[in-house]
């Protein structure tokens, strides 16, 4: 994957936090540029996750265990970002409503057949 690429999933990450910030009571994001460093937070404490618990209990793995690890990843990012704001409801609330947007916007890249290892 280039940079290029890399760059676009995080402007579009950033935009949907955004988005869910103005949508979920609870979880508020103050600017941009807050954003774009909570998507690069979530998006290394996801990686920092699955590699020590594999992909079964990653935040982009489906069910019940994806969906509180990605609002656990949600709330602790408030830690490591200054202008995040949200509480556990929120973040799960949150959790919800990124994985609905990521349904019709994809920000993790999805892989065919012959792409996997």
């Amino acid at each position: 994957m280039t940079i290029l690429r890399h760059i676009v999933r995080f402007v579009v990450a950033a935009f949907v936090l955004m988005f869910v910030g103005f949508l979920v009571p609870n979880f508020a994001v103050n600017g941009f540029w807050n954003a774009l460093l909570a998507a690069l937070v979530i998006a290394v404490l996801g990686w920092v996750i699955e590699a020590f618990f594999g992909k079964d209990v990653s935040p982009y793995s489906r069910g019940v265990v994806g969906f509180l690890v990605s609002a656990l990843v949600i709330y602790l990012t408030q830690f490591f970002i200054p202008g995040v704001r949200v509480t556990i409801l929120g973040a799960l609330i949150a959790a919800l409503v990124i994985g609905i947007i990521d349904l019709f916007v994809p920000i993790k890249a999805k892989f065919t057949g012959k792409d996997r290892d």
